[in-house]
């Protein structure tokens, strides 16, 4: 029985919970049901890559839900849950290549489920700073715990790819509390005056820890925020993993130096120039429009901001849900290749947490990049910390002792 359905206890009929975007102007090639609306243009994807899609986000989801679970366990830190977010995530890294770079802040971890990263991305999480090594070899940067510190070495980073004529683009990652930083403005300004090949991408989740997005600024969008840098903002359905797709793809072809223009385009402002080439380099800013259902960290408690009944509109236009209604509906995946992507989630990240806890850890590493040259107090601590480890046993500071 649909949801719309069901009857209450009174006899009523409740109604669907509300679709939160209805009335909000972003691109959407999905309906709120997961149907591609009348007047969207569906991404030309090959049918594997649309299971791609649905498959990574299916796992980018149970990896979330084990994280959450290992941390409550005492196996690994403080971690940022993802759930809801799954469409932006993975959608728009597929719209990139795999020579483009990512920088992100630490919420989209389904970037590193599509760069096939999962294995070595964990160990971060468990406190071993090999797991920044190694997504870095998949063109993934280290994660920022920094609010929006990370985005001046992103717009860095695209105008080193432009002097040095390579053709790539950096998406780069952060949260709708970020544009209340400094590093924001400074980094827009940056990529405007020298049309970097940057795709500023803002995930408006609705909350900058408790802090709603109307307290944080009096904009009334957060892509309008481009226009004072000099080049074009957009809206998107961050639920909608094809809707994020067409933009971020429509976005790095503009940085590149090319793509639609026009009517053509789904960024306002695409123009030709006379012999009807699409607009110039450009950097992009993607606001992504969605909700986190979980709490900011593992160290937050959303309950104390906001009520529990405000997630139910959000999650009846889950991203995953959407997606696997959008292939079924196409003949693309069917009840046993759902039962697929599910078996096929558990074994990725099960191997992962199995890779992550096999790890040997060294306790003299945490000293060993803060410093050049580690000054007399820290070596005094870290001598200090070995000889008690040498004296007592690792088993005396096992965390699960």
């Amino acid at each position: 029985m649909d949801e719309s359905d069901d009857a209450s206890d009174d006899g009523s009929v409740n109604a669907a919970p509300a679709d939160p975007l209805a009335d909000e102007d972003v691109h959407r090639v999905l309906g709120p049901e997961g149907r591609p609306l009348p007047d969207a243009t569906v991404p030309a994807l090959s049918d594997d890559r649309f299971r791609a899609i649905y498959r990574d986000m299916v796992t980018t989801r149970r990896f979330d839900e084990r994280a959450v679970s290992l941390q409550r366990q005492g196996r690994m830190g403080t971690y940022a849950p993802c759930a809801g977010q799954e469409g932006s995530a993975v959608g728009s890294t597929h719209a990139l290549e795999d020579r483009d770079l990512i920088s992100y802040q630490y919420r989209e971890h389904g970037a590193a489920v599509v760069r096939d990263l999962l294995a070595e991305y964990l160990p971060y999480w468990m406190g071993h700073e090999s797991g920044t090594a190694a997504i870095a070899e998949g063109n993934v940067l280290p994660l920022n715990i920094g609010i929006a510190a990370h985005l001046p070495h992103a717009v860095g980073a695209g105008w080193a790819f432009d002097l040095r004529d390579e053709d790539r683009v950096v998406a780069c990652h952060f949260g709708d509390g970020a544009t209340s930083e400094g590093d924001f403005h400074e980094a827009l300004n940056f990529a405007g005056v020298l049309d970097t090949p940057t795709l500023f991408c803002c995930h408006n989740n609705g909350w900058a820890i408790s802090v709603p997005r109307e307290r944080q600024t009096a904009s009334a969008t957060l892509a309008a925020k481009a226009t004072a840098y000099g080049f074009e903002g957009v809206r998107v359905d961050g639920m909608d993993p094809l809707a994020s797709y067409a933009v971020t793809r429509e976005a790095v072809e503009r940085a590149r130096g090319g793509g639609p223009a026009g009517d053509a385009s789904v960024i306002d402002g695409g123009s030709a120039d006379a012999a009807g080439a699409g607009p110039p380099s450009r950097p992009v800013l993607i606001e992504f429009v969605e909700y986190r259902y979980g709490a900011h960290t593992t160290a937050d408690d959303p309950t104390a901001y906001r009520d529990d009944d405000a997630v139910d509109p959000w999650r009846a236009i889950d991203p995953i849900d959407r997606m696997e209604t959008f292939l079924r509906e196409t003949g693309r995946i069917d009840d046993e290749g759902v039962a697929a992507a599910r078996d096929r989630a558990d074994d990725l990240v099960a191997e992962a947490i199995d890779a992550a806890e096999a790890i040997e850890p060294d306790p003299a590493a945490m000293f060993d990049h803060a410093y050049a040259d580690l000054p007399l107090e820290l070596r005094r601590q870290r001598d200090e910390l070995l000889t008690a480890i040498e004296d007592h046993g690792e088993e005396a500071f096992d965390a699960g002792e």
